[in-house]
């Protein structure tokens, strides 16, 4: 047998990872030829949106006109201060990602709170923050 006859019998042979010669992709030619079509909006962009849309809430009696980002701010600031444990682990974990230039998903870790001790002064609490503290992800599911 030549070679001809070789080639012509590989190209034949049709089965798993084989497909007919007619259903092959084309030489120079991709195999996404539409590509992704235009417009089409990733998750990044339709949060951002989603984000700068104005509603109207009512603080001290006017209509104010804010953004939704900052209606749920103004909302988790609200619920840690009337005491919610978990708005207070939520709003503290934004803050540190803040402070460190980007914002990062606020999962609430495990936040000591004790309200029988004196308040840190505020010198101890700036060098305190500044301790790299290994923290560990709450392990669940997924």
């Amino acid at each position: 047998m030549n070679t001809e006859d070789s080639e012509k019998d590989k190209t034949k042979i049709v089965g798993y990872c084989n497909p007919p010669a007619h259903a092959r992709f084309q030489k120079g030619r991709s195999g996404n030829v539409g590509g992704r079509p235009r417009g089409t909006l990733n998750i990044r962009t339709v949060l951002e949106r989603a984000l700068r849309e104005e509603v109207f809430i009512e603080e001290n009696g006017k209509r104010k006109s804010v953004t939704k980002l900052e209606a749920a701010v103004k909302h988790l600031v609200d619920k840690s201060a009337a005491g919610d444990l978990k708005a207070f682990q939520q709003l503290a974990a934004l803050i540190r990602s803040t402070e460190e230039g980007q914002i990062q998903d606020p999962t609430p870790y495990t936040v000591e709170v004790s309200f029988d001790r004196p308040p840190v002064p505020r010198d101890v609490a700036n060098s305190l923050s500044n301790i790299d503290v290994q923290t560990k992800a709450p392990e669940g599911p997924g």
